[in-house]
């Protein structure tokens, strides 16, 4: 049997996951990282994106983050996120529609909206676009 490593995926709302791992991934602010058991001890800010927690060499679950932190400490991992969604449960409709708006919002030169909340808004539509299709193409 392989090692595992507790994790925990929780969100301002609920927690979204809890369970053993063999192996975790995240979008840290300086890029993805892999936690697997014994991983030295770590805080890091995340970014919007996919985390993938292994639980097996046949399962795994995808999840959506709009950013938050990683903590790893000896028997457990947790991921404090402003909002984690599991991936198969993200609206892709609303996802595009985000997009969209976030889209003409950057194209509009009237000054009337706020560029970096704009920005901000646009990243997380196209990471949650993103997990989908990681999602689509793994068949999960």
């Amino acid at each position: 049997m392989a090692m595992t490593i507790r994790v925990d995926i929780v969100s301002a709302e609920q927690e979204v996951f809890s369970g053993l791992a063999e192996m975790l991934f995240a979008p840290a602010e300086l890029g993805e990282v892999g936690i697997a058991p014994r991983h030295a001890p770590l805080i890091t800010k995340l970014k919007p994106g996919e985390v993938r927690v292994k639980i097996s060499d046949k399962e795994s679950q995808a999840f959506y983050v709009s950013g938050g932190l990683l903590e790893v400490q000896p028997k457990v991992v947790t991921v404090l996120a402003d909002t984690a969604i599991r991936a198969k449960d993200i609206d892709e409709a609303a996802a595009l529609q985000a997009k969209s708006r976030a889209e003409e919002m950057l194209s509009d030169k009237s000054g009337k909206y706020d560029y970096a909340i704009a920005q901000a808004e646009l990243a997380q539509a196209v990471m949650k676009l993103r997990t989908l299709d990681r999602l689509r193409k793994r068949g999960s």
